[in-house]
């Protein structure tokens, strides 16, 4: 089973692809999709699902797995981020048809154990669960990889499916 994994954003989002086979888990390919801040809401979000199309159709996920949103203080970046994490969703189930949505919480205890490790601790996890050299970087494709991997410690299947 191959899939994409999402850290939703609107300046930078980040993707991770993981295999999951009888073997393990296996690294396919991670990074970002990035916004200018010289655009317009409207013309990044365009920007976002132009580049989730690439994303979708180079890698062929059979699934997407995406964080859910948590709010902090800054109310106004929080509502970008919705309107990102839409674009993505939209593309996602519109792509492949299958979408899985985890809480931070439900990630960090999926990778380390613990719902409240610290993001160190969740990168470390990633970087040995996934056999890497490095931990990846940036840190938006570090989580966009653990949400990936919480999804392949859900799901029970190794299968590809036939498109």
């Amino acid at each position: 089973m191959r899939i994409l994994g999402l850290d939703p954003g609107y300046a930078t989002i980040g993707f991770g692809v993981i295999d999951k086979t009888e073997m393990g888990l296996s690294a396919v390919d991670y990074g970002v999709i990035q916004t200018p801040p010289s655009e317009t809401i409207a013309v990044r979000l365009a920007m976002i699902d132009d580049a989730m199309t690439s994303v979708m159709k180079k890698y062929g996920p059979d699934c997407v797995s995406i964080e859910e949103l948590f709010f902090n203080t800054n109310i106004t970046t929080g509502i970008k981020v919705a309107h990102a994490r839409g674009v993505m969703i939209l593309n996602a189930i519109k792509s492949c048809g299958q979408l899985y949505e985890y809480t931070p919480l439900q990630i960090k205890q999926a990778l380390t154990g613990n719902g409240r490790a610290t993001k160190q601790q969740v990168e470390y996890m990633v970087k040995m669960v996934l056999r890497l050299a490095v931990v990846p970087r940036p840190d938006d494709a570090a989580d966009a990889l653990a949400a990936a991997i919480c999804h392949a410690n859900m799901s029970g299947s190794t299968k590809r499916e036939v498109k």
